[in-house]
């Protein structure tokens, strides 16, 4: 039971670093900086989904809590987000390399993710522009400092520290609770309602990833390394799987319906994606 709680603070205190640079960084750009900055950024938006699904693939929570603290700002578009969300491989990797996985399979899964959110990511920001033709939508980082009242005129490390520890302990409480969860239930019992299920594993794989913890992708991992699912149903709950950006989205982002909008958007690409790489009956191995 102590490993529990041992594991949250330990994944938790990982996140302090990218949550810090974070909102230093979205400080700097609404205090420091000129309007100049800000248009470029925008205008950068535009590969944003390219970026954000290479940033992705590396092997920490923190890139999809960046991204989510930078959305709720609107410095990066929802393509962005997403791309980030779907790409986000957590734990995978590293227990991929411990378990002697081959490098190949290891590229192919990565690549899928990465294509699989590259090409979300773009088809949404393409959808919204047309959607939203002559709109352009202004930052809220200021919306930010002024509910977490970060008193930002007595400077930025202040005011970014500030926002980080508040966040750090959201996440905290959240992870332990998510963590004393699944030990009480069970990986096995878990496993045993995805076990040779094409169209309710991919959809229950799905269900997990959504679970707002960096042990959501560990745990799917572990049941495909122990054959207890197959990758297309893996790669389906390692696509929804955003580590604890979801959590921070609904902290960070006002508007409870979008939170919830984008939060089915992310669990349909990942299932739907799963359901299709087992129909075509997908081998990594």
């Amino acid at each position: 039971m102590l490993e529990v709680f041992q594991d949250a603070i330990i994944d938790s205190i990982k996140l302090i670093p990218f949550l810090f640079l974070t909102y230093l960084i979205m400080e700097y750009i609404e205090h420091k900086t000129k309007e100049k900055t800000k248009n470029t950024i925008k205008k950068s938006g535009k590969f944003g989904p390219l970026i954000g699904s290479i940033l992705g693939v590396f092997p920490q929570c923190g890139f999809s809590v960046s991204a989510t603290n930078l959305y709720s700002a609107r410095v990066i578009t929802l393509g962005t987000l997403i791309a980030v969300y779907l790409s986000t491989s957590d734990e995978m990797l590293p227990i991929f390399i411990s378990e002697g996985v081959s490098i190949w399979v290891i590229l192919k899964i990565l690549g899928i993710k990465l294509l699989i959110g590259m090409i979300a990511g773009f088809i949404i920001d393409f959808v919204i522009r047309l959607k939203n033709k002559g709109k352009e939508e202004e930052e809220k980082i200021v919306d930010l400092c002024e509910k977490e009242h970060c008193d930002c005129e007595h400077g930025i490390v202040k005011s970014a520290t500030k926002h980080t520890v508040s966040i750090f302990l959201f996440i905290l409480i959240i992870t332990s609770v998510i963590n004393l969860a699944i030990y009480f239930i069970g990986e096995e019992t878990i496993a045993g309602f995805m076990l040779n299920r094409p169209i309710l594993g991919p959809m229950i794989a799905g269900l997990i990833g959504l679970i707002p913890n960096c042990a959501s992708s560990v745990l799917i991992t572990q049941m495909y390394l122990e054959n207890m699912i197959t990758a297309a149903t893996m790669i389906s709950g390692l696509l929804v799987g955003a580590g604890v950006g979801l959590a921070v989205l609904f902290k960070t982002n006002k508007g409870i319906k979008e939170n919830i909008k984008i939060t089915l958007l992310l669990y349909v690409i990942g299932v739907v994606s799963g359901i299709v790489l087992q129909i075509f009956n997908l081998q990594v191995i």
